[in-house]
């Protein structure tokens, strides 16, 4: 049967796993067993995807990214050039942990900006914007824009990705979409 999506020769899937059509793999990446890669993804160059990894539909990964057992990835997710997930808090060498990894969910529309660190555990918000260089040590609520090690709010962003700038009514407006976004409780809206 002839696949449904595109693999470089020099990246290797192992079986048994499910890719989506439209899916690019680009060069010596690596889908490990057990995968779920939703249609329409771009992985890019020196990619790995352990074992049971989720990755949505339109998921774009770019070079030099690991994405660890336990990551689950939903639609429209960006992560950008040599981020990476951890798995397991505490680590040895010595210590098997397999069995023990930790979910990290990023939700739909999420962007993780380039040698981000997430530290397992913690899930990242819908539409959330993670600045290049930032660790990620808890989770992050929708629309947040964080900065920094350990990671720091310091805005709002829209679906677009827009900084939002809120008024005394706490309503902004994205300049590229006309999205209209509410601030209320600490939490943003689309409304």
């Amino acid at each position: 049967m002839e696949n449904k999506y595109f693999k470089h020769e020099t990246a290797v899937v192992d079986e048994p796993c499910t890719i989506g059509e439209g899916t690019k793999i680009w060069h010596f990446s690596h889908i490990m067993p057990d995968c779920e890669i939703g249609e329409n993804c771009n992985i890019g160059q020196n990619v790995v995807i352990s074992p049971k990894v989720v990755l949505g539909q339109n998921v774009k990964i770019q070079n030099n990214v690991s994405v660890y057992s336990g990551v689950i990835c939903e639609d429209d997710v960006f992560l950008g050039p040599s981020c990476v997930f951890t798995n397991v808090t505490n680590p040895r060498s010595g210590v098997n942990r397999r069995g023990q990894y930790e979910k990290t969910t990023v939700k739909k529309g999420a962007s993780i900006g380039a040698n981000a660190t997430i530290v397992c555990g913690h899930d990242i918000g819908r539409y959330a914007f993670i600045g290049a260089g930032a660790v990620v040590t808890k989770t992050i609520p929708d629309y947040a824009l964080v900065v920094g090690n350990p990671a720091r709010q310091i805005g709002w962003m829209s679906e677009y990705g827009h900084r939002l700038n809120f008024n005394e009514n706490g309503e902004a407006q994205c300049p590229e979409s006309g999205q209209s976004y509410k601030l209320e409780n600490g939490e943003v809206t689309r409304i």
